[in-house]
């Protein structure tokens, strides 16, 4: 019998057999049953001293109930290592209370996943006011792995326009904008997002001249309701840039939107395997394979 295996849910089957056939290792599916009343009932495959929960945290709550379950089953079936790769993360969006009685979804969520798991491992995660990803997950390893190696890769590999800029919609997406233009060696511009109320946003490039005349590769980590983007693609076409291209780590928008992004004039949006969408283009198996190899490599020490 495996020491390890792969546990997953239906719609990320096929990204953990990829992945299972990379380290060698079975893939069985969780299932899911769900009551009259609402509940549901979990039942895993056979238990092996090391297990990976590969879960995509999108549409999070069920499945964070069916890993609450699956560790418990898991843990009784003799399971001494838990790894949860979970290639986007959620909850990571609210790291303080920004009104009084507001709950901090990143501490309950972080605390409540260091006490089911020993490791968990993520991409790009959403971080804001903390540094690190450990500080999420007190007292277990945790890993944020970059996705902009692997996509500067295959953008080399497509044969990129050398004069193509790297384009950021706000602050908060430059260190991926500024990470991939310095792997794909080319310029990037990144702009500013001013509120003008709950559901209208205006972006401004500050100097459209590194724009006009050149393709657009436009970078974010989330895209979730496509407002921004779709903002973003109209401001740049307004700069002048000859075409415009999306580049997506976590695809959590849904695939009717994807004719509200053409008509507002992107040409093409890709996104990585991080969350099962039909945009998906880059594959992270070699990034997850690296990090998890240790885990194959390594029998589980036994409880105490």
């Amino acid at each position: 019998m495996s020491t390890a295996a792969i546990q997953c849910l239906t719609a990320a089957r096929a990204d953990a057999e990829r992945l299972g056939e990379r380290l060698g290792v079975p893939v069985h599916t969780i299932a899911q049953h769900r009551f009259p009343d609402g509940e549901i009932a979990v039942t895993i495959g056979p238990a092996t001293p090391t297990t990976i929960l590969y879960v995509p945290l999108d549409q999070p709550n069920e499945k964070l109930l069916t890993i609450l379950f699956a560790a418990e089953a898991l843990r009784r079936g003799g399971c001494t290592r838990l790894v949860l790769l979970a290639p986007y993360l959620c909850y990571m969006r609210q790291d303080v209370a920004f009104h009084p009685g507001e709950a901090i979804s990143q501490k309950a969520i972080g605390k409540l996943l260091a006490s089911l798991v020993d490791r968990v491992i993520t991409v790009d995660a959403h971080l804001h006011r903390i540094a690190t990803l450990g500080e999420v997950f007190p007292g277990i390893e945790a890993d944020d792995l970059s996705a902009m190696p692997t996509i500067a890769a295959a953008l080399r590999a497509s044969g990129l326009d050398p004069a193509t800029v790297v384009v950021g919609p706000d602050a908060e997406s430059r260190p991926w904008v500024e990470a991939l233009a310095t792997l794909i060696g080319t310029g990037s511009a990144v702009a500013r997002k001013i509120r003008r109320g709950d559901r209208s946003v205006e972006i401004v490039f500050d100097d459209p001249s590194l724009i006009a005349g050149r393709p657009a590769l436009l970078v974010d980590d989330i895209v979730s309701s496509g407002g921004t983007l779709i903002t973003c693609a109209q401001a740049l076409r307004a700069a002048g840039a000859t075409s415009v291209d999306a580049m997506i780590t976590h695809a959590l928008f849904p695939a009717e939107m994807i004719g509200a992004f053409t008509a507002a004039g992107i040409r093409s949006i890709r996104s990585t395997t991080t969350v099962p969408h039909p945009t998906n283009a880059i594959a992270l198996d070699d990034l997850f394979a690296d990090a998890l190899a240790c885990e194959i490599r390594t029998p589980p020490e036994r409880s105490a």
